[in-house]
């Protein structure tokens, strides 16, 4: 939702999981970025969004610029660029008492809270994400205390290739991935991505990355003592080193 701040009028909305069916909620990160798109200088908003699509929205208009999975994406067939719709797979629909197999992404998206990183000097996105697909059965749910209120059964299941995680680079103006790396488990660290084009990511088996912005080459790798949920940061210390 874009409001003038000025005026206090609404500009624009957009939704990115009308009618959604599967617990895409829309909570992940929007990166504003001013770059050339397709031969024209564009004030853009970029998102990596939990329904599996790397979405490019001229953020002065709305105007869905680009849609385009950055995962294995079947819960829908794509989006229409005319009116920003998702275009549903008939097949990937659910209902309550209804089984549907290898819906992907599952309902924690193929990306949740976790955020990406951008650098302006490689023009890469580096998003953290799951690989994960799942079947789904909607059922009636009365409220008991203390119990979870879903209103359905998930089961969940790795996606193609068997990893259940993975670290992407992606070249928002080609409108692919440059370079990714599988991980074993889904990557719920957040990245960091510094100007010396090394980019910074933790694995749920505790090993904290730094691998090459341009090539996704691992450089250096740290056990830690847990999985690693949470946001790795960069700063200069009062020696004028950098740490991470």
């Amino acid at each position: 939702f874009a409001r003038d701040p000025d005026t206090g009028a609404a500009k624009w909305f957009y939704q990115w999981s009308p009618h959604d069916l599967h617990d895409y909620d829309g909570i992940n990160e929007q990166v504003l970025l001013d770059m050339n798109w397709q031969g024209k200088p564009r004030k853009v908003l970029v998102r990596p969004e939990r329904n599996g699509y790397l979405y490019v929205l001229d953020r002065a208009t709305g105007e869905v610029l680009s849609a385009k999975p950055y995962g294995p994406v079947n819960s829908s067939k794509g989006v229409d660029l005319k009116t920003g719709r998702l275009m549903e797979n008939p097949d990937k629909l659910t209902g309550t008492g209804k089984v549907v197999r290898d819906i992907c992404p599952t309902a924690s998206g193929l990306k949740d809270w976790q955020p990406s990183a951008f650098s302006p000097r490689t023009g890469l996105l580096y998003i953290p994400h799951n690989n994960l697909c799942m079947d789904e059965e909607g059922v009636e749910v009365n409220y008991i205390a203390g119990t979870p209120y879903v209103g359905m059964n998930v089961r969940m299941i790795p996606g193609p290739g068997g990893n259940r995680g993975a670290f992407t680079a992606w070249d928002i103006a080609a409108e692919k991935p440059a370079w990714s790396l599988k991980e074993n488990f889904p990557v719920w660290s957040g990245a960091v991505v510094t100007a010396g084009d090394v980019v910074f990511y933790g694995t749920m088996e505790g090993w904290f990355k730094a691998v090459s912005a341009k090539t996704g080459e691992l450089l250096w790798q740290f056990k830690t003592s847990s999985g690693i949920i949470g946001q790795p940061i960069t700063y200069r210390g009062p020696d004028g080193h950098q740490y991470v």
